[in-house]
């Protein structure tokens, strides 16, 4: 079995407490694969500063559709993982959540074009975990706290209309409290061990 784990930095893997990035022992993608064993290869696709909607100038071109058909195309995927969201909540991108969701929904509405002739892998949505507006990214995410409570709603309502399996990050992970946005290693091995049942 394929995993494709495509994500933003918490997929990726980097760490609160030093911006470095966790090794293979701690992130959450790489944890899976350890679970799952060796019949199943986990392909980690997480990329800090990602988005579904934008494509921030400060950091090149880190729009999620374009860099995702590559994978696809390099691979032959059983199951999908969609880690994305947060970065299109800081607050220069001045998005609403209607406008992130909307790019979710194009975002898989183009994964099954890719594969309009061949079997679709299973889809798994996870939504955005909680914000907390502190520290360095208290100006950088002004405002996304609420909005990506709002979130969890509008992505359980693509997931389904879809048939993606949804998983709730909002109540499942909570990121670091005096950072913020990116998760301590105990979050990456709940979601890796949540991951390892649902699947």
């Amino acid at each position: 079995m394929n995993i494709l784990c495509f994500g933003d930095s918490n997929t990726y893997g980097i760490s609160p407490v030093d911006g470095k990035r966790f090794n293979d022992n701690e992130r959450w993608p790489s944890l899976l694969g350890i679970k799952l064993g060796a019949g199943s290869q986990v392909i980690e696709a997480g990329q800090p500063n990602r988005t579904l909607t934008n494509e921030p100038p400060f950091s090149g071109d880190k729009l999620g559709v374009q860099y995702l058909e590559p994978y696809l195309r390099a691979y032959h995927v059983d199951t999908l993982i969609i880690q994305l969201g947060t970065n299109d909540l800081k607050r220069r991108f001045a998005l609403s959540v209607a406008d992130i969701a909307n790019a979710l929904d194009t975002l898989i509405i183009e994964i099954k074009n890719h594969y309009l002739h061949r079997e679709l892998p299973k889809i798994v949505v996870l939504s955005p975990p909680k914000i907390y507006e502190v520290g360095a990214y208290q100006s950088i995410y002004a405002g996304a706290a609420n909005k990506v409570r709002q979130l969890t709603a509008e992505y359980k309502l693509i997931s389904e209309r879809h048939n993606c399996h949804f998983i709730n990050g909002y109540e499942l992970i909570s990121p670091c409290p005096t950072e913020g946005i990116h998760w301590p290693q105990k979050e990456h091995k709940l979601l890796a061990e949540h991951l390892f049942q649902h699947l």
